[in-house]
């Protein structure tokens, strides 16, 4: 399918239906990112320690690896856009109940339901967006997950920021006579809302209309997509690359008949999406302010610093979409593997100067804050440049079409997984051993993913979906 006919045919239809799938990566990051500023209000509302903090943080985590999981399978049995569309009426229930909690049991509870669309949305969007798209320009389109994704953190950041701003603080009256942490959920509820109601306006994905034998309906939506001649040529494509495997897609496809083990591709995508987690960062996501604070900022300026952040990360993402079909997804993983390495080691150095006054109140020496900014947003923009799109990309096309929903399920569940376990486990971490200990294993993991990357991974830049091996 080349991009030229493409382009000539509908392209403007692809990029809306990309633009309306996209919208669940922007849930995806507000809803990760929301807690960022609410954390002092959960603290007090709900009389937690660290390590409760750690646990309401953390929920989300444990419904979005659910939810990845789950989703993956699921898109097999009643479409992509259908779990799309579940995964928009969890955000709305979430965000409603997250902001009305009254307890921290109905709170974590709250966040697990968002955390199951989180994990739908973040497997699906990239399946769906990668199957409707040419693969001259795949690549590009698929980045777009990422950049809404960092658009959802920052809009979080951007209306934590205003709302702590007008009130007075995060734990200040606001509407209503409710803390101003409560309406940063609430507002979520409006985003979600359009993201249900754009999802009633795109079509099925046509390899899975072919997949569950609906070669007309499939026929029917590349003719919309790419013109009667290539819409007939790619569903027959389509059905031949299905052809050796006479049954519908199931989770038992991931092991190699001879072998009797997994796929070496299924070992790559895990490899890919533990790694994106293990150089940490969502601890930049998700606890942004309260690390800033940690080191002597004031909570307005943290929060300033949270949306600094988020800026860069879209101008690196908007980087990636103009590289990704040009230099290829390999090179890109690479260079943010070193770049994030190098970022992240001068992170730790920096914090391992940090000194505590009398009153226990801790701050960094000379320049060296300083120092620790400038070096921490290098590391949001070479991870958001490469590791961050990058990731979703070759998640959502690497697999063949018989394994592509199994695939991503495992994947991300993985993902998720590790994320958890880098997202809980980082507010003890950051008394002990402390923060330059945790973020020199940060560091360690991307020197390490450099090298999965040169061993492991295998360029799809330019490659149809029919054409990928497992």
């Amino acid at each position: 399918m080349s991009v030229g006919s493409a382009e000539r045919v509908n392209m403007a239809f692809i990029a809306a239906i990309v633009a309306v799938a996209t919208i669940g990566g922007f849930m995806f990051g507000y809803d990760s990112g929301v807690i960022n500023g609410t954390q002092k209000g959960l603290e007090s509302a709900f009389d937690l320690g660290k390590l409760g903090i750690g646990i309401n943080v953390g929920a989300i985590l444990v419904g979005s690896s659910i939810g990845a999981f789950v989703a993956g399978r699921l898109s097999d049995r009643i479409g992509r856009r259908g779990v799309m569309l579940l995964a928009a009426v969890l955000f709305l229930g979430s965000a409603l109940l997250a902001g009305a909690a009254s307890s921290s049991a109905i709170f974590i509870i709250a966040r697990i339901i968002g955390g199951l669309g989180v994990g739908a949305a973040s497997v699906i969007s990239p399946v769906y967006i990668s199957e409707v798209t040419p693969a001259a320009v795949r690549g590009r389109l698929s980045s777009i997950q990422q950049v809404m994704i960092i658009s959802g953190l920052t809009g979080a950041f951007v209306a934590n920021f205003a709302l702590a701003r007008y009130a007075g603080g995060s734990t200040a009256d606001f509407w209503l006579g409710y803390p101003a942490w409560r309406w940063m959920f609430w507002l979520q509820a409006i985003p979600a809302a359009i993201y249900f109601l754009a999802l009633l306006m795109i079509p099925e994905s046509p390899r899975y209309l072919v997949a569950r034998g609906q070669d007309d309906r499939a026929l029917a939506v590349l003719t919309r997509l790419l013109g009667p001649t290539e819409a007939r040529r790619k569903v027959s494509e389509i059905r031949a690359s299905l052809a050796a495997d006479h049954h519908r897609p199931r989770l038992s496809d991931l092991v190699d008949k001879t072998t009797g083990k997994l796929r070496p591709i299924v070992w790559t995508g895990i490899g890919l999406a533990v790694f994106q987690q293990f150089v940490g960062i969502n601890v930049v996501f998700y606890y942004g302010a309260t690390l800033w604070e940690a080191v002597g900022f004031s909570e307005d300026y943290a929060l300033q610093t949270n949306i600094l952040s988020g800026v860069l990360s879209i101008g690196a993402c908007l980087a990636t979409i103009a590289l990704v079909d040009r230099v290829g997804r390999k090179p890109l993983l690479l260079v943010g593997s070193a770049g994030m390495a190098v970022s992240l080691a001068v992170v730790s150095y920096a914090f391992s100067t940090a000194l505590t006054d009398a009153s226990g109140a801790v701050s960094l020496p000379g320049s060296n804050g300083v120092i620790a900014l400038i070096a921490a947003n290098a590391y949001v923009i070479f991870f958001n440049l490469s590791w961050g799109p990058i990731m979703w990309v070759m998640l959502g096309e690497m697999f063949p079409n018989q394994i592509r929903g199994s695939g991503l399920a495992v994947s991300g569940f993985a993902q998720w997984i590790a994320n958890a376990a880098i997202s809980v486990s980082f507010p003890s971490l950051a008394i002990s051993p402390g923060l330059a200990v945790t973020y020199s294993g940060y560091a360690f993991f991307a020197a390490i993913s450099f090298f999965f990357v040169r061993a492991l991974v295998h360029e799809t830049r330019g490659r149809e979906l029919e054409d990928m091996e497992g």
